[in-house]
């Protein structure tokens, strides 16, 4: 089954500067993570993505149609929304909404079933009589996400969705697109918040300067990063030399730090290279030798962890 949208080979050049340097990925359904810092080139991308921009070389297929050869077949399939976008404050949210569907065409006859529909998806029918420039950055911004929605498209390309909202605005809007990927919607979407694409995301491709750095799951990215366990273990102080002395014979462990914590305690921070059963008989040992455990776990490579690693010494 071809991808939703794949892009092979594109690049983007103003002059003498490459803003998007020869980069290929593919995206699935799903929820797909664009990442990068300022500057990396995911805005370029994005407008070549949504036919706004012509690529250097290269060719961008979404859906099985070329952005280049059928502008007008894409426009059709997707729905974009920028990273800054312009609304008109003079008028209503219903009338913003209504505007939007007059311009794809929608019978009159449809449009108030359709904006009433948009208005409870985005959470906004309270404020359907309101004026937009009445509304804070975050309805704005939920606005804005239905307008890319009144004509249906099967594909979303939104371009920082989160920035500038506050912290619950920002977990208000991610369970809004995790429930339009539920209704059957993919979504391409950029950001610099490592923390929403790590949220919802199952695949993520990471640029830097305008090159592809990687692409893939993140949890598979996240494994190869930490090929050892990283274990805490929390004690009473008393117990921290009686557990460096049970742990430190033992084969898979590789390193052994202490770090107080905050309310007094101490914990053992250990790099382990052992499985799962292995990782159990540690922590038997440390109970036989009456060492007081009050915290156990694992701990995993985040996104954030990912993206320096992998990014680190990259020159733009």
């Amino acid at each position: 089954m071809p991808a939703v949208i794949e892009v092979d080979n594109l690049s983007k050049s103003y002059n003498k500067r490459v803003a998007v340097d020869n980069i290929s990925f593919a995206v699935n359904d799903g929820i797909f993570g664009f990442v990068g810092p300022n500057g990396a080139g995911k805005t370029t991308t994005i407008r070549i993505l949504t036919t706004l921009l012509k690529p250097t070389k290269g060719r961008v297929l979404i859906d099985g149609q070329s952005v280049v050869d059928r502008p007008q077949a894409v426009r059709r399939l997707i729905g974009y929304m920028p990273d800054f976008f312009g609304v008109y404050t003079d008028i209503t949210v219903w009338e913003y909404l209504d505007f939007f569907g007059a311009c794809y065409d929608i019978p009159t006859s449809e449009r108030a079933g359709l904006v009433k529909d948009l208005l409870e998806l985005v959470d906004l029918t309270h404020r359907r009589n309101d004026f937009v420039d009445t509304l804070s950055r975050g309805m704005k911004q939920r606005l804005c996400l239905a307008r890319t929605l009144v004509h249906d498209p099967k594909i979303l390309i939104l371009d920082e969705p989160a920035s500038g909202l506050d912290p619950r605005a920002r977990v208000e809007f991610r369970r809004l697109l995790a429930e339009l990927h539920r209704m059957g919607k993919t979504i391409f979407f950029s950001s610099h918040i490592l923390a929403d694409i790590a949220e919802i995301c199952t695949e993520v491709a990471i640029v830097e300067a305008g090159r592809m750095v990687t692409q893939g799951d993140i949890e598979a990215m996240k494994l190869h990063l930490r090929r050892e366990k990283h274990v805490r273990i929390r004690l009473l102080g008393e117990n921290v030399e009686l557990a460096k002395s049970v742990l430190a014979p033992l084969q898979e462990v590789r390193h052994i730090a202490v770090q107080q914590a905050k309310d007094g305690d101490w914990d053992l921070l250990i790099q382990f290279n052992g499985d799962k059963a292995a990782l159990s008989r540690l922590l038997k040992l440390l109970v036989s030798a009456d060492v007081s455990v009050l915290a156990f776990s694992e701990e995993t490579a985040t996104l954030e962890d990912v993206f320096m690693k992998l990014t680190k010494g990259i020159v733009s």
